[in-house]
Parts: structure tokens; sequence; C-alpha cells
């Protein structure tokens, strides 16, 4: 089985255009309407994240993508996305069906965090005056909500659990506290990143103060769920100043100024042939200017005049961001015949398979196929003709062979 593909939970306060945003990056129609808990039930699309493509790197005059696309030499790679319905204050005590939502959080890698940069909804979600709510309250106030519900899956009974990991060796007592959140797609390195991130490592559970736990979650949420700062509706008049001063006032976190209705009018425009665009370019090209009537050449112009502004709408640069920096994801080619870049049918590159930095190339194996994996002999770096071991480390554009007895 190839590894399965990252997912993306998008997530915010109501009304603030994830449903636009998700649309845009899926071309997926869901409702969009200007009232609060339009989305109940989870919309899941896919998305991909855009690289260039290694056959490029190769000299190769084209590539045969099977599980991806290429097109003009960019690589677009399936990933997986999942809108909730929005969030509030309180959400985690299950006001507006907080807890179902959050709920549908648990398998997610990453959170694109989409807050309205205009100002133009308030605290509730409800349509307000453009520039009279602030943009950053929406971001604490979200991310305490998702911190929150962290606490409460955590602490529950936390009194009882921590008595019963006194006298365990370290590494038992790290197991134990993995299995307590192996629900919310947590993984042993996370555990202990946050411990020693939370100044615990090697501190008996049952010592820690009510502080002490939260900061554990805290950091514990940051590194198994870390967020990147969608700043959507930044096409509008109102968004200017408070985009620069999220810039400086979210050091520290990723935050992209984003116009998801820009997105998806020039991916339909592309859909309907009227403009050639591959989502994440800083620009597109009008195919027939004849077939556009003046409402429509003006709409595109503001659309291009804030593209060359930002580099492009945000809406893939978030994408990229989420997966290749934030969730550190690096592209990898494997094939069959190390000289021909091929499979074992001729297809040259068929598969790029997204990994996390630091994957070897015997886990690899494992994930391309478990006897694979178990078999496995040595692995052959194609554009090198190298021969690599087990614990060799994935680089971003490898191309690699695996060889095994299976």
């Amino acid at each position: 089985m190839p590894p399965s593909p990252p997912l993306i939970g998008v997530i915010g306060k109501t009304n603030v255009g994830k449903s636009t945003f998700f649309s845009a990056a899926t071309l997926i129609d869901v409702k969009v309407e200007n009232r609060p808990f339009v989305t109940i039930e989870p919309n899941v699309g896919v998305a991909h994240v855009r690289v260039k493509c290694v056959h490029e790197e190769l000299g190769l005059p084209r590539c045969d993508a099977r599980n991806s696309i290429c097109v003009d030499g960019e690589r677009l790679i399936p990933i997986k996305m999942m809108d909730v319905a929005g969030l509030i204050r309180d959400a985690h005590k299950g006001r507006g069906l907080g807890n179902k939502f959050m709920d549908d959080l648990r398998q997610a890698d990453v959170l694109l965090h989409v807050v309205d940069v205009s100002g133009s909804t308030d605290e509730e979600g409800r349509p307000t005056v453009p520039g009279t709510y602030d943009p950053l309250d929406e971001v604490l106030s979200i991310e305490q909500e998702v911190n929150e519900w962290f606490y409460g899956i955590v602490s529950r009974d936390w009194t009882r659990f921590a008595r019963g990991l006194d006298g365990m060796p370290w590494d038992s007592v790290i197991d134990a506290l993995t299995r307590r959140v192996s629900g919310l797609s947590i993984r042993r390195e996370h555990v202990t990143l946050a411990l020693k991130a939370s100044g615990l490592e090697l501190t008996k559970p049952s010592s820690w103060r009510d502080v002490e736990l939260r900061g554990f979650v805290t950091k514990l949420r940051e590194v198994s769920k870390p967020m990147v700062i969608v700043g959507n509706k930044a096409d509008m008049p109102e968004a200017e100043d408070n985009i620069k001063r999220l810039t400086k006032e979210l050091r520290g976190r990723v935050f992209i100024p984003t116009s998801s209705l820009y997105e998806l009018a020039i991916r339909k425009a592309a859909k309907a042939g009227l403009v050639r665009y591959l989502p994440g370019d800083p620009d597109f090209t009008v195919v027939d200017e004849s077939r556009l009537n003046p409402k429509q050449k003006a709409a595109l112009e503001r659309v291009r005049e804030f593209m060359r502004k930002f580099k492009g709408t945000g809406v893939q640069q978030s994408i990229n961001t989420a997966v290749l920096d934030v969730l550190d994801s690096i592209v990898v080619y494997p094939v069959e015949d190390q000289h021909k870049f091929t499979d074992s049918y001729g297809n040259v590159l068929p598969d790029a398979y997204i990994v996390r930095r630091g994957t070897t190339a015997q886990e690899l194996a494992y994930l391309i196929h478990t006897d694979l994996g178990k078999g496995f002999l040595y692995a052959i770096l194609a554009k090198e003709s190298k021969r690599v071991g087990a614990t060799y480390e994935l680089r971003t554009n490898d191309v690699i062979k695996v060889v095994s007895t299976k």
C-alpha cells in the first residue's frame, strides 16, 4: 500500500470563507451562505501539493504520472482536505455542536485556520461592518478552543491515570501517554517532543500541577496538529492594515494572506476554458478576450492585481506551506528500473510519494508494501547510481529503487 496522503483540517469561525476556501482548493461545490453552521457534516475532498516534477531535473521529455498529475513540468500530488463546521467561543464545551465538529478533526495532520482578515464577521460569526472586528482576537480565540478541546481529552480522569505511571521506566511512561492520545492520531515522537518543550521530561506525571499539564497539552497540540493562519478576504480594502499588523504580531506563527474568492473565480474560469491557470501560479493568461464581457474583464483585472501583489491568491501557497514546510514533508519517486526511471510496465516516474523528512529507505519499502519492507536488502538512488542501506534518510526528489528478497 502506498503511504496515506496527509489530511489537512480546515477550521475557523463561522462565516469567514472556509467553505469558499475548500471549494477553491478542491473544486467541490459546498453550501456557501452568510449564516452560522451551514456546514454540519464535514466536507472531504482532494486538494494537491504542487512541486517541480523531477523529470525536468533528469532532462526527460515527459513522465507518466499515475498517482498524481504532471502539467507543464509541475507535479500535483493529491492530499486529503476536510472542511468542518465553523467554531465559536466555548465550542470545546459543546456550544454550537462544537464537540462534534472538533471530533471530526481527530485524524488531521495539520490545520488551516481560516481567519477573516477584513474584520467583517463578529465573534459569533455574524456579518458586521468591515474593519470593526479584530482578526487577531479571532486567531487567538479559535486557537484557544482547539487547545481546550485537547486539554479536555487528555485531562479526563488524569489523577488516577497519572498515579498509575508512578514507578514505570520513562520509556513506558511515554508509551502510556501515547496510547492515551492515540485516538487523536498522535505519534510517540509527538509526545516526546511535547514533554521536552514543556520542560516535563523525566518528571512524574502525578506531580504535575494543572498549569504544567496545560503546558504539556498545548505543546502536544502544537506539534501534532500545527496550524497555518490563512488570512482570508485579503482582497477587501479593510484587510490591508490588518495584514500589515498581523504580519508583525503573529511572528512565530505561519500567516498567509489569501483570497479564496479570487482563487475560486479563476479556477472556474480556467475550467470553462476562459483562462490558462495552474493553482499556485502568480498570474494567468486570458485565452480569448473576445469571449469575455466588460464585467468579466474588469473582474479578472481585479484578480490579476491582487495576484501580482501577493504572488498568487494564497490558496495553493497555504496548502504547500502546510504540507511541505509545517509538516516538514518531502516528495520522492519509487521506481523499478533505476536506469530508465520506470516501473515494471515501462511507465516513467509514475508515482510521487509525500513522506515526512527523516523517512528511511526501509521505511519507504514498508510504505510501498509490507513484504517489500520485510525482505529489504538495499536501495539504489537512481540519479546517483548509488547503493544505500536501510537507514538512509530520503531527500527531496530522490528517485529510488528498493531491492528486496520478496
